[in-house]
C-alpha cells in the first residue's frame, strides 16, 4: 500500500506542476518590446513618394521601417501633431527620437513613465484621447 500511495502522490505532484506551467498568462501584446509614447509634428507632402506621417515614422522600404516593429498614431485636434507609439526590439532604434530637443516634440518611455503623465499631455492636444484604447499590438 505504501508504494501505491507514493505513486498516487507522484502523479498528483506531476499534475500540479504541469498545470501551473501551462496556466501562466502571456504578456499583453501592447506591452511587449521597447515602446515610446511621443508627441511629434506631422511631416511629408502627402504624395506616394513622401506620405504624410508623424515625424520619425518610417516610409515603407526605408532603413527605419526595417528596424521598427510598428507604430500607431492619432492626429491632434488641429492636425499639426501626432500622438504616437513607436515599437522596436532594441531601444537603440529610438536614439534620434530620445535626443530630439525641439519644443514641438515630447517623448516618454512607456515602461518608465506613468501612463497618466503621457495621457495628460496627449489630452492637451486631443480632447477625447483614451490611452487604454491606444497602442500597437506587436507579436
Amino acid at each position: 500500500m505504501f508504494l501505491n500511495m507514493r505513486g498516487i502522490l507522484l502523479v498528483i505532484l506531476v499534475f500540479i506542476v504541469a498545470n501551473s506551467a501551462f496556466s501562466q498568462q502571456s504578456v499583453d501584446p501592447r506591452n511587449r518590446y521597447e515602446r515610446l509614447l511621443a508627441i511629434v509634428p506631422m511631416t511629408g507632402a502627402g504624395t506616394p513618394s513622401d506620405p504624410a506621417r508623424p515625424l520619425y515614422a518610417p516610409v515603407p522600404g526605408s532603413e527605419m521601417a526595417k528596424l521598427l516593429i510598428g507604430f500607431s498614431y492619432v492626429l491632434s485636434d488641429d492636425g499639426k501633431s501626432a500622438l504616437v507609439e513607436f515599437v522596436a526590439r532594441d531601444r537603440a532604434v529610438f536614439a534620434d527620437i530620445l535626443n530630439d530637443r525641439r519644443a514641438d516634440t515630447k517623448v516618454w518611455q512607456k515602461h518608465e513613465t506613468r501612463k497618466d503623465d503621457a495621457e495628460k499631455e496627449f489630452r492637451k492636444l486631443r480632447k477625447d484621447f483614451d490611452i487604454n484604447s491606444f497602442g500597437t499590438r506587436a507579436y
